[in-house]
């Protein structure tokens, strides 16, 4: 059975040549077109090999439809962001499926202030998508430009932000995998400004995959390996699009892609307190920091944007989601794996410790996260309400699928278990956390069971 076109607030995702096809290509770009009053838009893809296809076929819908386009190539996800707000842009849509396997390809579309769009704002897109278009005159068609000097402005950026000198006179050797993807030229370079040497593996961009596209520590046996015959003080790992940081410290043990949000708000934090925003599946980690420097926490929907509209409401200081997302307004405000890399060099430079001693000072949690493959089918809601009820002495989060924190219980106390549908792909996902291995597979076990 042929894989379903996702379509949530993280874009439309599917297989391309099944749901992904000539004609969604010309309505996302007309629609697109129409939803930005026929401005100026930025597009940018990673390297999956459909990416370029794809994009011949929405510079042609967008131009037809009135647009100007400005095309950065092949870039991170966050890279187009920074176009969009640095260009004041109507829009942007970046053309990449993210973590997903290499035979999906996605749009990921992002409003004039640089951030994704708001649910609301994709259902409105969505309702334009269901309608007829009508294409502009001869005389009326679009123009495109590249733009190749994105990079650029994206790591001035992140330089502008950080301790460069401090960074610089550690003389960092570092290891990183992009997994082929849009993040190895840029990062090798942003890299390279910090005075790093850098041993680059999976850094090729053809756009194959090596490894399972997302920096999950059963993926980064090489990088593992690398970190450890080059004798690098640290390890780096990114998915497809850049937007997500794993790290592999210098004994070259993976440190657990939820910890980089948890490193990162403990160096902001130490010096500057403020509030924090995180998603639902995020670590209880962040929680922990937070308290110990005084600033308040925020739990959103999963989902980039939905962490983003509540930093704005809050005017947080950090942000950021558990899959290895960093959110830094002082940058732009969207997940930035390269963000992420400045802040972790940062803290190892000024604060003179190696990773494996910074990670060690993090509150320790234990983390296990699954899903059940839906095949055309949902999960019961009246599954969830009975799970719901069955524990409402603790604390319960509903605002996406279901979350319980064990306040009180036997076994599970002090832990945590999330259960919702993916947004990406038709999976439903278990997420626990525990204080120790073996409370955080009892949680998940007990309720994949009852999922099941």
């Amino acid at each position: 059975m042929a894989s379903p076109l996702m379509k949530s607030v993280s874009g439309i995702r599917g297989v391309v040549g099944e749901t992904v096809t000539p004609r969604l290509i010309s309505a996302v770009g007309s629609a697109f077109a129409e939803f930005c009053d026929r401005g100026a838009i930025v597009i940018g893809r990673d390297t999956r090999p459909t990416g370029l296809a794809i994009e011949k076929g929405l510079e042609s819908a967008l131009l037809l439809s009135g647009s100007e386009v400005v095309n950065v190539g092949v870039v991170p996800t966050p890279t187009v962001q920074v176009m969009v707000e640095h260009l004041k842009a109507g829009g942007g849509i970046v053309i990449s499926a993210s973590h997903n396997p290499i035979e999906w390809n996605a749009f990921k579309l992002i409003g004039k202030s640089g951030t994704f769009l708001s649910a609301s704002e994709m259902n409105r897109f969505f309702r334009l998508m269901d309608n007829d278009f009508s294409y502009q005159r001869w005389d009326h068609v679009g123009t495109v430009r590249h733009e190749p000097g994105a990079a650029d402005i994206h790591i001035r950026k992140i330089l502008a932000v950080l301790n460069a000198e401090s960074i610089r006179r550690k003389r960092f050797k570092i290891a990183l995998d992009s997994v082929n993807g849009a993040g190895s030229s840029i990062t090798v370079r942003l890299l390279k400004e910090l005075g790093c040497a850098v041993t680059a593996v999976n850094c090729d961009m053809t756009g194959v995959f090596p490894r399972g596209p997302e920096p999950l520590a059963e993926n980064l046996s090489l990088l593992s390996q690398t970190v450890v015959s080059q004798r690098a003080d640290v390890g780096f790992a990114q998915d497809p699009d850049a937007d997500r940081l794993a790290i592999v410290d210098e004994q070259g043990r993976p440190i657990g892609e939820e910890n980089t949000i948890a490193l990162v708000a403990e160096h902001l934090l130490s010096r500057r307190t403020g509030r924090v925003v995180i998603n639902l599946s995020t670590t209880k980690a962040v929680d922990d920091i937070a308290r110990r420097h005084g600033a308040a926490v925020a739990r959103t929907k999963v989902g980039e944007i939905n962490v983003v509209e509540e930093m704005r409401r809050m005017g947080a200081r950090i942000g950021g989601e558990g899959n290895g997302g960093v959110i830094s307004p002082e940058v732009h405000l969207g997940r930035d794996s390269l963000v992420g890399i400045g802040y972790v060099l940062e803290m190892m430079a000024e604060r003179n410790k190696t990773i494996s001693e910074l990670a060690a000072e993090l509150p320790r949690y234990y983390m296990k996260k699954g899903s059940i493959t839906l095949s055309g089918r949902d999960i019961d809601p009246a599954v969830l309400a009975k799970l719901k009820n069955d524990h409402s002495g603790q604390k319960i989060s509903t605002i996406d699928g279901l979350r319980i924190e064990f306040l009180s219980h036997p076994e599970f106390s002090g832990g945590w278990v999330h259960l919702r549908p993916s947004n990406t792909e038709p999976i439903f996902r278990i997420i626990a956390e525990g204080k120790d291995q073996s409370q955080a597979e009892k949680i998940y076990g007990h309720f994949e069971d009852l999922l099941k």
